[in-house]
């Protein structure tokens, strides 16, 4: 029986993977960098050449996650170059099934299926059955997205509240701000709650402080806090206190006491940081809902390959189109 194409499709990486049918299981994982490619069509042929599923082996059914709206039949990347036409990936892979699905949706139905020991506590609550979950996380953009546990299958609840508009709740947010929209005409959580986000909230914070900034790039800004350089420092608990308060926004909008799941590449590597930070505070701090969402369960999920998961469960199933 021939195996199934799975993929999760960020800004920068193409996570690429093999998955027998009836399981879920990801094999043959490879990580391309989406810049060495044209398009996704050269990243999936040279990735079936790598691990000899070509000729009988080929796969005939497909489910692909994209950091992107991918609603409609032509999908164009919102963080790399890739831009295509589903039938014509389709057309040139050869496939009898092909489903193309956000990242974030993948993210949010691989949730079920990851281990409790994948699973890091920020907060402890009360899930309640039957409810929705909220999947969110920051990485090269904010994925924003749902599950539902329906009577036959999981319902996935995709969305784009990434891009929604931030909104500062004190002084020193609206000074950043301000910052900020010097170099965006508009401003959305994704602009903060991102890798970059992270860079130019430490670039705001020297601005406000009339300092040079000596940092260049994400990594370098965590790196610097971890080694208890102040502005660094400040940049990134703003990060995750602004990551509670748009937790705690999303988690009332869609009402998901099923509890919320924290993905993406950033927060796996930031644990250490949490209890000292005020995630917690900004995520209950929501005037007369406050108890609702005090009582709602937070976790990190630490477990590497959480989208294939998703893409693979997506495959057969038979809410998701």
């Amino acid at each position: 029986m021939r195996p199934a194409l799975i993929g999760d499709i960020g800004g920068t990486n193409a996570r690429l993977a093999l998955v027998t049918p009836g399981d879920i299981t990801p094999h043959d994982i490879l990580n391309l960098p989406c810049a060495d490619y044209p398009g996704v069509v050269d990243a999936v042929k040279e990735y079936l050449e790598r691990v000899g599923a070509t000729g009988e082996n080929a796969p005939q059914e497909a489910c692909l996650a994209f950091a992107c709206p991918v609603h409609a039949e032509r999908v164009k990347m919102t963080n790399n170059h890739w831009d295509f036409m589903k039938s014509d990936v389709q057309q040139a892979l050869n496939l009898s099934l092909f489903k193309v699905i956000n990242d974030f949706t993948a993210q949010a139905l691989g949730v079920p299926h990851v281990a409790a020991s994948d699973l890091v506590e920020v907060q402890p609550g009360q899930i309640q059955a039957h409810s929705t979950r909220l999947i969110i996380g920051p990485g090269t953009g904010l994925g924003v997205a749902g599950v539902f546990p329906g009577q036959h299958a999981w319902i996935p609840l995709p969305t784009e509240g990434g891009h929604i508009t931030f909104a500062p709740t004190d002084d020193t947010e609206q000074a950043i701000l301000d910052v900020f929209k010097r170099r965006h005409p508009r401003v959305s959580v994704e602009r903060v709650l991102c890798g970059q986000g992270l860079l130019e909230l430490y670039q705001a914070f020297c601005t406000l402080e009339d300092v040079e900034p000596s940092l260049s790039s994400p990594a370098e800004v965590t790196k610097a806090a971890n080694e208890g350089d102040k502005l660094a420092t400040k940049a990134l608990l703003r990060f995750l206190k602004i990551l509670g308060d748009v937790c705690g926004d999303a988690t009332l909008t869609m009402g998901a006491r099923g509890g919320v799941y924290l993905c993406g590449g950033i927060l796996p590597r930031l644990l250490d940081w949490l209890p000292k930070s005020e995630i917690r505070d900004a995520f209950v701090n929501k005037g007369r809902m406050g108890a609702y969402n005090a009582d709602i369960p937070i976790w990190v999920v630490t477990a590497p390959w959480t989208g294939l998961l998703g893409a693979a469960e997506a495959l057969h199933n038979e809410e998701v189109f």
